[in-house]
């Protein structure tokens, strides 16, 4: 077993640890325990042979259900939900059991979703495959499933038992979704960590920021792991921060009009490349506004641009996405809500912006298209 782990803790009210580090995967009997008699093991069907070791060490100590699931956002569907709740009823189910997801956000998403609704909660062990789960879906209790009308509009708050990010798996990772999750990571830097933008921006080789076994990865995956816990800690279901701070909303940053791109692209975006449109977005609707200085909008294009993700779009009507924006979770009402940064003396400070200019909006949105 690994001794290289870093353990981050989260103690809010059901405390959890988060550990870090090349082969903690094989951590997930003991973190279970004897306390279940059943397993359920929630996976994409292209992954089962990743998942073999875990699936081994389940089966030789309790009574294991591997449930398939489809690839990515397909899996986030009400219909693969009744699947996984048909599976568990059939296996005879306790509320002493529990469910480990395998794989990327969707999986994560899906599976602690299901989690969550059987029986009103049974515990969840997260084993996250991907950088963007890694650093964002497989912690802070978000659970959730996407309808006809948007993206994760239906989910419940239920935090896991425990999450093992094994960074021995990015190694098999393709090039393209290690990039894409970075989208969320270079987004902590800049709502929260500024070190993670300079590693990002300073590192002289951008290969190295890249590289699953090298250091500077590994130091930005514990940052931004770091930087969602602080924030979830301290304001789990979304009800507000303090001195004006959007508590948990601040993690939604650059994600308004994200979502709005991936439902316009039927998912075929990547999250973490939509996730750095977005960022670009409102960093030039909080720049046409007033709020933040045209060096940290171009800070937002080389920061995102450096470890190759897109910093432009215009491949669909902005009046189409903006109804989609429109219904976002952020919404009250008829009212538009972002997520912006505002600057004073260069330090930057998250802030909610209502109801937001529709001709600010629209100009930012054109300078997305310049920008690609």
């Amino acid at each position: 077993m690994t001794t290289d782990a870093t353990v981050l803790p989260v103690r809010g009210a059901a405390p959890y640890d988060v550990v870090i580090g090349h082969g903690v995967s094989a951590r997930v009997v003991d973190l279970l325990g004897d306390a279940p008699t059943r397993v359920a093991l929630v996976v994409s069907d292209t992954l089962r042979g990743l998942a073999a070791p875990i699936e081994k060490a389940l089966a030789e100590r309790y009574a294991l259900t591997v449930i398939e699931i489809p690839e990515g956002e397909q899996a986030k569907a009400a219909a693969t939900a009744i699947t996984c709740w048909e599976a568990l009823g059939e296996a005879g189910f306790t509320r002493s059991d529990a469910v480990v997801t395998f794989g990327g956000g969707a999986t994560t998403d899906l599976g602690g979703f299901v989690a969550a609704t059987w029986l009103r909660g049974v515990r969840v062990v997260h084993v996250p495959t991907t950088l963007l789960a890694m650093v964002d879906a497989a912690v802070g209790g978000k659970t959730g499933i996407n309808t006809g009308a948007g993206k994760n509009l239906v989910g419940s708050f239920f935090e896991p038992s425990g999450v093992l990010c094994d960074l021995a798996f990015l190694a098999s990772l393709p090039h393209a979704e290690l990039v894409a999750g970075m989208g969320e990571v270079v987004k902590c830097g800049f709502i929260a960590d500024p070190e993670i933008l300079r590693l990002v921006e300073q590192t002289p080789d951008v290969d190295a920021v890249l590289d699953p076994a090298g250091p500077v990865l590994r130091e930005l995956v514990e940052r931004a792991i770091a930087v969602k816990i602080d924030v979830v800690v301290a304001d789990l279901k979304e009800t507000g921060g303090a001195d004006g701070h959007p508590g948990r909303e601040v993690l939604n940053y650059g994600h308004t009009l994200a979502h709005a791109i991936e439902r316009a692209e039927d998912y075929g975006i990547r999250h973490g490349e939509a996730v750095a449109i977005g960022c670009v977005f409102v960093a030039e609707v909080a720049h046409r506004s007033g709020l933040l200085s045209a060096a940290t909008l171009e800070r937002h294009r080389t920061a995102f641009g450096r470890v190759g993700l897109p910093i432009g779009y215009d491949a669909a009507a902005f009046a189409d996405l903006l109804a989609t924006m429109r219904v976002d979770k952020k919404s009250r009402g008829a009212q538009l809500r972002l997520i912006v940064l505002e600057e004073s003396d260069g330090v930057l400070s998250p802030r909610v912006l209502a109801a937001p200019d529709e001709q600010v909006l629209a100009e930012s949105y054109a300078a997305l298209g310049s920008a690609s």
